[in-house]
Formats: structure tokens, sequence, C-alpha cells
């Protein structure tokens, strides 16, 4: 099978595309033939090995797909990783059955992000209606749909940020209230105007560095900054000081402790893809590719040339 593979950690340079046996499923997994793979920006950190969890080689990048299983269904699972390739060995208990009326790319393009999003406004931030929220990176897979389900809640105010006049027009078209350049000098004042000179209750934040900052003192006091990115990789120290002076919280989430709780990830997992079928929610896609295109478009999310969700087609 054909598939993308690094044998050393780095950038997109030491992505290759090779040929592969087939995985041999072990007890309670099943061979599944990918349609579409899912791009997220963690699988940037993934290549260079810089994120939460440790990588080993050999590696296949990918953890989201869509595709076969070997009794016909139609699925598409998150998983560890594996899935920039033409088939994979999954475990039975991660393949969700993708509704009729879902097609294969937004089911890829869906369940990664949409979980995400869905994870990070219901239980991290605990979003109440009337709240105002900040979405970072709002025109990119996690974000645009953080807007659209962040609507759906009740959000009283939605700010998108968003590093171009195309990206902000988006992130309009899709429910926001208005957009801010995520690149202003000046962020928190900016995110301040935004909602006509009142703090913020909760911030979606991925970047990391000088706009995690700017955020936090944009929030109200009982406010919540969620991080669930380092896209700069600058980290950040918060001072308990600050915090308790302005009754502010800073709320860290990661994918994997919400896919250890089987119940939450399903529920999350059901009410993503049952608004996709009823036509509420709507992955924004932002190109399919060939694997061999992997490494470019690597490129373009590290420099945030990309709107919405990347998809790879192994068949291609």
């Amino acid at each position: 099978m054909k598939a993308i593979q690094i044998t050393e950690f780095g950038g997109p340079e030491v992505m290759n595309l090779v040929d592969l046996p087939e995985p041999d499923p072990g007890p309670g997994e099943a061979l599944v033939r990918i349609s579409r793979s899912g791009v997220n920006y963690a699988d940037t950190h993934a290549t260079r090995d810089d994120y939460l969890a440790k990588q080993e080689l050999p590696l296949v990048p990918g953890a989201e797909f869509a595709g076969i299983a070997p009794d016909g269904r139609r699925v598409a699972a998150v998983v560890a990783n594996g899935a920039y390739a033409e088939a994979i060995a999954a475990p039975e208990a991660s393949l969700v059955p993708i509704p009729d009326e879902v097609d294969d790319e937004q089911a890829a393009g869906l369940l990664l992000q949409g979980l995400t999003a869905d994870g990070i406004l219901r239980i991290s931030a605990d979003l109440q209606p009337g709240e105002t929220v900040v979405i970072n990176a709002a025109a990119g897979g996690t974000g645009s749909l953080a807007v659209q389900i962040a609507r759906s809640m009740g959000a009283g105010r939605i700010i998108a940020l968003a590093s171009s006049e195309e990206k902000r027009d988006l992130t309009l078209t899709l429910g926001a209230d208005v957009a801010v350049d995520s690149r202003s000098a000046d962020l928190r004042q900016e995110i301040l105007d935004a909602n006509n000179g009142r703090q913020v209750d909760v911030v979606l934040e991925m970047a990391g560095g000088q706009a995690f900052g700017d955020c936090l003192r944009a929030l109200a006091p009982f406010g919540r900054l969620v991080t669930f990115g380092i896209a700069s990789r600058e980290e950040n120290t918060v001072k308990t000081g600050h915090l308790m002076r302005n009754s502010r919280a800073v709320i860290g989430f990661w994918m994997v402790h919400l896919l250890m709780r089987p119940e939450l990830a399903r529920q999350g997992i059901e009410r993503v893809l049952g608004a996709a079928a009823g036509g509420e929610l709507k992955t924004v896609l932002g190109g399919t590719y060939a694997l061999d295109e992997a490494p470019s478009v690597h490129e373009k999310l590290a420099a945030r040339q990309t709107i919405g969700k990347i998809l790879l087609d192994p068949s291609l």
C-alpha cells in the first residue's frame, strides 16, 4: 500500500511516499480501506516529535480518517497515527458509522476537529448562553467548527481571530459577529474594541506566545481561556497572582484525555455527526490532496496559508 512514512524527525522534508505491507489486524482490530485522511496542525508537531505525546520511528502520521470497513460499512475514526495511508488496522471500538447524509470528506473533516471544538466549548470552557467567546484561528478546521457550535449553543457574541481578510470574511459567513486581525500589534485592545470595550468570557487559544498573553488579559472576571495548541511553538508562563487578582482561569485541553473518557467522546461524536447529518454543522473544506503532496500541505499549514479543513485522498 502507499503511505507517507518518516524515518527521522523533522519538517516536511522528512516525509516520504513509500510502499509498505498492508497492516495485519490484531485482536479487536479491523483493516479499513481509507478514502480520506484528515490533516491537522498537530501532525506537524508529530513529525518533529515536539508536542505532548512522544512519537516512535518509523512513523506513518495522521490521526483521523474515513473509509470502508471489512463488512462494507462507511466508518470514521480518530487514531494515534497511521492515517496517511491507503489502509489502516484500527481498533474496532474506535470505528464510528458515518450517517448516509454525511459524505466521506465531511466525516474525515468533522471527527477530530469537531470533537475538539465540541469538547472545548462544552466541557472545558463550559460556555453559557449569552456569553462572549473569542476563537483564535477561526477560519481553520477546528476554529470554523467552533464558530458554528458556539452559535448553536447560544453565545451572545462571537469574536473571530484570523490572519487575512479572506479568512475573516469566511468566519462572518459561519456565524461570527465580528472578525479581528489575529496578527494585530495590540490584539488585546482589538478584542476589547470588538466587544464594545468590554472584557470577554471565553477564549479558545491555540497560538501561544504573544497572542496567548493578549487574549488572557482580555478576559473578564470568571472568564476562561482554553489553550489547545502552541502553533507559535512559544510556550507561556502564567503567574498565579495575575489569575487571583483578575479571577481568570487558564485551562488546558488535549484530545487524548477526552478519548480516554469513552462516554464523553461518544456523546461529542454523536452530537457532531448528528448536527452534520441535519445540515446544522458543516466542515469548511480547504482542499483535497494526494498523499505525495503531504509535505507541501504541511508547509502551507505552518505558514498559515490554508483555510478550512485539508484532506488527503490516497487514491489520487
